[in-house]
């Protein structure tokens, strides 16, 4: 890793998210690397490209956000990709198909479904409570149940949720980007190729929706660095934003 590649970060959300989500940790990292630039890309069909409909593969996503990077112009050096759960499945597609664009990454709660069963990718002890997500009509109701799935931290549900439910006023994110996204992350399987970009793992050990193992089968088919968290959800940003940044700061250290 070349001392460049803290010096563009680029933000990945999950499955029905979009940048807004990173919400507070935007402004920690930003602390944290003062003279970095930090980019959030949207997924397709998510935030600012929330009236179009997602791809169904891991591979569309990655052509279309990769578009979105070249129009903007953050690929004029390689980056450092941060992304958290279906954006870690898209950030290593990314490093795969265009490495010279990567720098390095850093891949949060994220699994391949050829490491793990699909029950640990999402973990059956959470499939009533998402089922009963998609039944809640009311966007504060919805948000604060997703939060309190996803999120370990009890002290902030409500203003949380009131502040996504506001983003899904402003930028709904329509059911047929939510299935197709599904279905994507569902079938993707990377292969056996590593990454050339240094990769750094990071879990949460009582993460309720993707089982910590996933990020173990990562760590252990390509012998990658992982750091785990022992209380954090699924979004370990919002739960301890200071711990992650924290492990970023000591991985960048070691790498220049």
């Amino acid at each position: 890793m070349s001392k460049v590649c803290d010096q563009h970060w680029v933000l990945l959300r999950g499955l029905a998210r979009e940048s807004a989500h990173w919400g507070d940790f935007v402004p920690l990292l930003q602390a944290a690397f003062p003279t970095a630039t930090i980019t959030m890309l949207d997924l397709p069909g998510t935030g600012y490209w929330y009236q179009e409909t997602s791809p169904a593969t891991i591979a569309e996503i990655v052509e279309i956000v990769r578009q979105q990077a070249l129009k903007q112009g953050v690929l004029e050096q390689p980056i450092t990709l941060l992304a958290l759960s279906l954006g870690g499945m898209v950030a290593w597609e990314w490093m795969q198909r265009y490495p010279q664009d990567i720098a390095a990454a850093c891949l949060i709660n994220t699994s391949f479904a050829d490491l793990n069963p699909a029950y640990q990718r999402m973990r059956w002890q959470s499939l009533g409570k998402i089922a009963n997500i998609a039944r809640l009509n009311n966007s504060v109701q919805r948000e604060l149940a997703i939060v309190q799935l996803i999120s370990n931290r009890r002290d902030h549900d409500q203003a949380i949720a009131q502040a996504w439910a506001a983003l899904d006023e402003l930028r709904p994110i329509s059911a047929g980007t939510r299935l197709r996204q599904i279905i994507a992350a569902a079938r993707y399987r990377p292969g056996d190729i590593k990454p050339q970009a240094p990769v750094l793992l990071l879990n949460s050990q009582t993460d309720r929706l993707v089982a910590a193992a996933c990020s173990e089968a990562i760590q252990q088919k390509w012998h990658l660095p992982l750091h785990r968290h022992p209380w954090a959800g699924h979004d370990l940003p919002l739960d301890d934003g200071e711990w992650v940044v924290a492990q970023l700061q000591a991985w960048v250290e070691s790498k220049l």
